[in-house]
């Protein structure tokens, strides 16, 4: 059991080669625009949700910044769909390797970053040294201020990879135990199962609440630097 603990987390491949690219674009083919005159539910559940998305994210930018509404949008669809996809048996997170998420957290924060250098270079430096700083501590500080902007990317995608891949170990783990026990006790197998029930419909919310966090602190980080 404990070798196959993180086969789930292993890129899938067809043929030697691995399928993890069509796995990332599959989210993107659900949401396509409607061609039709009168939209279904789904395609209005759609628009209702973009809406909602950029209203709740759109709401404390300048101009400027509100220029990231479609690139934002996108991130929070894909990372949820991407989340809630992987939930389905025998599907593959890309959102449990760190690599995928680094290359969509490290893109994001340096764009905001270079932004915010670029439009409000002194107000991006004296994050580095806040008013009345004592001269002792201002090397000190600028280290510290230095290393806390750059381990931001790092930070996000570690809690979302962290979050993501503990959930899945944990209905790994008791989905496992749930059928060992089926034929040794069958009522602490029901306890398991109900658990395992439960724990599934946390990992449906905690996978669009990780999304919204993604989403929410590359917002922020937007939002300090326009």
């Amino acid at each position: 059991m404990n070798e196959n603990l993180f086969a789930s987390f292993i890129t899938p491949t067809m043929m030697g080669l691995p399928v993890v690219i069509l796995i990332i674009m599959l989210p993107s083919m659900l949401m396509t625009p409607s061609k039709r005159l009168i939209s279904n539910r789904f395609n209005s559940f759609q628009q209702w949700l973009i809406k909602l998305i950029i209203k709740q994210m759109m709401l404390i930018h300048s101009p400027k910044g509100r220029t990231w509404s479609l690139m934002l949008v996108s991130l929070i669809m894909f990372i949820g769909s991407t989340n809630l996809l992987g939930l389905l048996p025998h599907t593959f997170t890309p959102t449990t390797q760190l690599s995928t998420n680094l290359s969509m957290a490290i893109p994001l924060w340096a764009g905001a970053v270079i932004l915010g250098f670029r439009h409000k270079l002194k107000a991006s430096l004296a994050h580095f040294l806040p008013q009345g700083t004592p001269i002792s501590l201002i090397p000190m500080l600028i280290i510290i201020e230095t290393i806390s902007l750059f381990i931001q990317p790092m930070a996000l995608a570690v809690r979302l990879t962290a979050n993501i891949t503990a959930g899945h170990l944990l209905i790994h783990l008791i989905g496992g135990a749930t059928l060992v026990l089926t034929t040794i006790s069958p009522p602490t197998a029901t306890i398991t199962f109900i658990i395992l029930a439960l724990l599934t419909i946390l990992e449906f919310a905690v996978a669009l609440i990780q999304a919204y966090v993604f989403t929410l602190l590359v917002s922020l980080y937007l939002h300090d630097n326009t």
